[in-house]
């Protein structure tokens, strides 16, 4: 029999594949379509209208390939974001982009930094390049920002063999975030020869005064990366679009291992739709906000700590009965995410789903504390 993983590149050996949580397909049919899902982040109240008539008048083309280029949807982004064309990379979702980064930056000897408690593709991407890790330690559960990024800390860790710093604003799976002005402070101490990228898959959510996108610092940082993703606010999740904004120097390496097609034809399309439907991502954005208000109230109302969060779901703290809780969940037919993969096993995080699934929820934590 052959060892496949003694003959893998050594960055793979002993590597864990992304987990997703739950087989959700399987507790669909256990449940016969009623589950409420609440542990992948994903926006229920749907995408724009314009975005799906879009995915139907492309169905006709599908035995063309795609725009290689994507100029369409990069050319409206461009306008958006006020940015020039070649600053922009698309991906097949901001995961792929996440572990190019890695791929063409880090490596044996160019160790990556990253928050504890950030997002478990970091990891991977540094794992997967055979590049050295170095995880900084987050704040305290009883700070400001609980176990939110501690940008002192990490500007601290950054060594001479440091070649790359995901961050991510707000973060995954705490639902924290930095201010502005700490990230422009944390921007100043960083080498110029060290890659900076701040994950903004959930900055549409984002509507505290303090927080900004990193995009404004730009300009000045040219070794500053900034990625998003259409499947969170633009609930395309389905599509699997994302992008990165960068140094168009940047953005030329880049390009050289970027998968031929990488974004489908429907993606594409969507993606352009939906950034045109402004009114439809801001009375999206606002059931959100409405619910996760009322959601992390109910759940303080309950006696659990809910961590702060800008994004469309909550870091909620069960204590020693969260396996029970959870157990008892799903039993009724709902989901959330374990979160001991990323060192909280007394945590779960709870997607802010519409106001009748939020309703069942708490009916059924009730019903299981009972």
């Amino acid at each position: 029999m052959i060892d496949f993983e003694a003959i893998a590149n050594p960055g793979i050996r002993g590597l864990r594949a992304y987990d997703p949580g739950h087989d959700l397909v399987a507790l669909r049919r256990a449940h016969e379509g009623v589950l409420v899902e609440l542990g992948s982040n994903e926006n229920p109240h749907g995408p724009s209208p314009a975005a799906t008539q879009a995915v139907l008048e492309t169905l006709s083309q599908l035995y063309r390939y795609p725009d290689p280029l994507g100029g369409d949807l990069k050319r409206a982004l461009a306008a958006r974001l006020g940015v020039g064309i070649s600053q922009l990379m698309l991906g097949n979702g901001s995961h792929e982009l996440l572990m190019q980064f890695a791929q063409v930056f880090a490596g044996p000897g160019r160790e990556v930094v990253a928050s504890q408690f950030g997002f478990a593709v970091y990891a991977l991407a540094a794992q997967a390049a055979g590049a050295p890790l170095r995880v900084v330690p987050a704040f305290a559960r009883g700070a400001a920002m609980p176990r939110g990024h501690d940008l002192d800390a990490i500007a601290g860790a950054i060594s001479p063999q440091t070649a790359l710093v995901y961050l991510a604003n707000p973060n995954n799976p705490t639902g924290t975030w930095f201010g502005a002005d700490a990230f422009a402070a944390f921007m100043a101490r960083v080498p110029e020869s060290v890659i900076v990228v701040v994950d903004e898959a959930y900055a549409e959510f984002a509507d505290a005064p303090d927080h900004a996108s990193a995009l404004v610092l730009q300009p000045r940082y040219p070794n500053l990366l900034v990625t998003r993703t259409f499947s969170k606010a633009h609930a395309l999740a389905g599509l699997r679009v994302g992008y990165a904004v960068a140094h168009p120097d940047c953005i030329a390496v880049l390009e050289r291992v970027r998968e031929s097609f990488n974004v489908n034809m429907v993606g594409l399309s969507a993606a352009q739709a939906a950034l045109g439907d402004e009114a439809h991502l801001r009375w999206s954005l606002a059931r959100n906000a409405e619910q996760r208000e009322m959601l992390a109230a109910a759940l303080r109302e309950r006696g659990y700590f809910a961590h702060p969060s800008l994004t469309n779901f909550l870091l909620v703290e069960f204590g020693p009965e969260t396996q029970r809780i959870e157990a008892g969940l799903i039993a009724r037919g709902v989901v959330l995410r374990p979160m001991a993969g990323y060192g909280l096993p007394e945590c779960l995080r709870i997607t802010v789903g519409d106001a009748s699934e939020n309703r069942r929820l708490l009916a059924a934590l009730d019903e299981v504390l009972a």
